[in-house]
């Protein structure tokens, strides 16, 4: 299957069921394949699992110890080349921004995050085909 038809994954980190919910059907209706988590917790746990996931889509103000900012950075660790889309409902410093981060303001259109996310993880896959991204072996260790 080439890149093109692969599907599109993300992971949506939204503390907020309703507003969780409607994004997870509308990218679900554009042909994501979706996993959506309340907390930043959830979501390192799903990232360390080695899910497939092309994209984090998270809120930065998320109940609990971590907020979106601080998830994005660990994500970052746990996996360098996973594309990073943030949002917040209030306005935001772009240094707080981790680099090569996408930041959207609150409320969005969902149909424009649709297009943000396909746009992120089209640029993903085509900068595989040039530069795999790193594999782990069996210790864990890059490689």
């Amino acid at each position: 299957m080439d890149a093109c038809n692969q599907p599109r994954r993300v992971l949506v980190v939204e503390d907020e069921a309703a507003v969780r919910d409607m994004i997870v059907d509308v990218l679900i209706e554009d042909g994501f394949d979706v996993h959506a988590v309340a907390s930043a917790r959830e979501a390192l746990l799903h990232l360390g699992a080695q899910w497939p996931v092309d994209v984090l889509f998270t809120d930065i103000d998320l109940a609990g110890e971590l907020d979106g900012i601080r998830l994005a950075q660990l994500a970052r660790k746990v996996r360098p080349d996973l594309a990073l889309v943030i949002t917040s409902g209030r306005e935001r410093s772009l240094d707080e921004i981790p680099s090569g981060a996408v930041f959207v303001t609150k409320p969005y259109e969902p149909g424009e995050i649709c297009a943000l996310l396909t746009r992120v993880t089209q640029r993903r896959r085509r900068s595989y085909s040039s530069s795999p991204p790193l594999a782990r072996n069996a210790s864990s260790q890059w490689i």
